[in-house]
C-alpha cells in the first residue's frame, strides 16, 4: 500500500509543496489522456481515506468515486487534458507529458516545488520532478492522482458514450476490447478516435 515516506523525505529535505502525478487514458483508442497532480495535507487527511487510497487499477468504480468526493474535500487538485487532435498531432507519450504540465501548472498555490511523476519519464517542468515506477502503489499523492484523472477520464468517456453511442464507451473507456472492434468495423471511427494507433489507422487506410 502506498504511504507517505517519499513526500516526507522531500519535506524534510527542503521541500515546501510536493506534489504526485499521474494520468489515464494512454492504452485507449479513443478519448483524451487525463492527468492529475495532487497536493495531500497528512495533516487534514481522514484516516479512512487514507486507509484506502491505492493505484486506481486496484480499485473498484464506486471505491474510486468515493475516493474521488473525499480527495475533492481535502487536497488540493490540478487537471490536464490532451484532446485526441493532439495525441494525433505530437504521438501520444508527449501529449500525456503536456497534460501532466498542465495538471501541475492548474493547481492553485502555492505551486509545487516538486512533482512525483509516476513512470520513468517526467515533463519538462519550472519545478523540480522525480520519476517513481509503480509510483502509484508507493507513494499516496500519486495514488491520489492516479484516483483523480481515472475518475475524471471515466466521467468524460461516459459524456462521449452519449454523444458517439454504439462503442461501449461507457464500459470499456475506449479500450480495444472485442465489443469496440467489433463496433469499429461495423461503424467506422469517429472524431474522438486516435487516428495515428493502428488499429484506426488500419481501418482509415485499408490494404487494397
Amino acid at each position: 500500500m502506498p504511504d507517505f515516506e517519499i513526500e516526507a523525505k522531500a519535506l524534510a529535505n527542503g521541500s515546501q509543496c510536493v506534489c504526485g502525478v499521474d494520468e489515464a487514458g494512454r492504452g485507449p483508442w479513443a478519448g483524451p489522456v487525463v492527468a492529475s497532480a495532487v497536493v495531500i495535507n497528512p495533516k487534514i487527511l481522514p484516516d479512512c481515506l487514507r486507509a484506502q487510497l491505492d493505484d486506481s487499477k486496484k480499485l473498484s468504480t464506486i471505491v474510486r468515486e468515493e475516493l474521488f468526493l473525499g480527495l475533492v474535500s481535502c487536497a488540493r487538485i490540478g487537471v490536464g487534458i490532451a484532446e485526441v487532435y493532439e495525441i494525433d498531432k505530437i504521438n501520444i507519450l508527449e501529449a500525456t507529458m503536456n497534460a501532466m504540465k498542465g495538471a501541475i501548472f492548474n493547481l492553485d498555490q502555492p505551486a509545487p516545488d516538486l512533482a512525483l511523476i509516476d513512470g520513468n519519464r517526467v515533463p519538462p517542468l519550472s519545478c523540480e520532478a522525480q520519476a517513481i515506477v509503480r509510483g502509484d502503489s508507493l507513494s499516496l499523492s500519486i495514488a491520489a492522482a492516479s484516483i483523480v484523472a481515472k475518475v475524471i477520464r471515466d466521467r468524460r468517456m461516459v459524456e462521449l458514450d452519449q454523444l458517439y453511442p454504439g462503442y461501449g464507451w461507457a464500459h470499456n473507456a475506449g479500450y480495444g476490447t472485442a465489443y469496440h472492434r467489433d463496433a469499429l468495423s461495423t461503424l467506422g471511427p469517429t472524431p474522438e478516435h486516435r487516428k495515428s494507433f493502428a488499429p484506426i489507422r488500419k481501418i482509415l487506410s485499408p490494404i487494397s
